[in-house]
């Protein structure tokens, strides 16, 4: 944390320390709803609220046995192998598009790129209702909806715009007279993309992908218009518990997923360091 300048006067110092008050304040607004899943998810009672045993820290009052019943219901078990197989595909249709589009538009030559660029950002800008209502009917007309390469496409339309924005990011300030240089030295196209390119872009490469599994794993809305019973989800299983009946099984999923979550983003902040170290830009904490 930085250190407030010997120099500042009285009411400079005020204001550094209320700014500093009124973001954590903030934050804490923020997180704090996040934060009570935790531990109610260890609830041994069948409610989503503190009992007075939690309250006072009795341990009989502390149980896992929502994190055991996740794992010995079918339904749990299909929708947590759905998520991760749509999002594991999605991912990877979404990071090879994402990455063929950002290497295009990230050149000057590009005819159209603002046009283009607008186009497939487009799934971020637009309601997410009105592109599931629109998939839903397009995918219909081709037998797509209702199974796993429906899902998978659409999801994969979705991470799309997550990987050209952070691929195109890594390509900022990219000296393309190397990649001119290695052509004129007689390498293939790929071989100059996969030798000296992809080197330089893979932690932008890496962080887009990341955003487009969170992207597939956290998405529900599409899942209710495309999703068959046979495709349900995770955030479709949890949406269905809330409706119909509601368990703390659905706190112990989320405090899973807040976890997993975490751990994503602690990787996400560690490749973008790296991506900065690579780019000759010192951090500075």
């Amino acid at each position: 944390m930085s250190k407030i300048p010997a120099y500042y006067g009285f009411w400079y110092r005020l204001g550094s320390w209320l700014l500093k008050t009124s973001s954590w304040l903030v934050l804490l607004f923020l997180i704090m709803p996040i934060l009570v899943i935790i531990p109610l998810s260890f609830n041994v009672e069948p409610f989503f609220s503190f009992t007075e045993g939690m309250l006072t820290f009795k341990p009989e009052a502390y149980s896992l046995r929502w994190y055991s019943a996740i794992f010995s219901d079918d339904k749990w078990i299909l929708a947590i192998k759905n998520s991760f197989f749509i999002g594991f595909f999605a991912t990877l249709l979404a990071t090879v598009l994402g990455t063929c589009a950002a290497v295009g538009l990230a050149r000057d030559d590009m005819p159209a790129r603002r046009l283009i660029t607008a186009l497939l950002l487009s799934p971020m800008i637009v309601p997410l209702i009105i592109t599931a209502a629109g998939m839903f009917f397009f995918y219909s007309d081709l037998g797509l909806a209702g199974n796993y390469l429906g899902v998978i496409i659409a999801h994969a339309a979705l991470g799309t715009p997550f990987v050209i924005i952070t691929v195109t990011a890594t390509l900022t300030g990219f000296d393309y007279s190397l990649a001119r240089a290695a052509i004129n030295l007689g390498a293939k196209p790929l071989r100059v993309f996969f030798d000296i390119i992809m080197p330089l872009i893979r932690p932008g490469v890496i962080s887009g992908a990341l955003f487009a599994f969170i992207t597939s794993f956290d998405e529900v809305v599409v899942i209710l218009f495309m999703a068959g019973p046979q495709q349900r989800t995770i955030p479709r299983q949890m949406f269905s518990g809330l409706r119909e009946q509601i368990s703390p099984s659905i706190l112990a999923i989320a405090t899973l997923l807040i976890l997993m979550s975490i751990a994503l983003l602690i990787t996400i902040e560690l490749l973008r360091r790296r991506a900065m170290r690579m780019r000759g830009i010192e951090h500075i904490a």
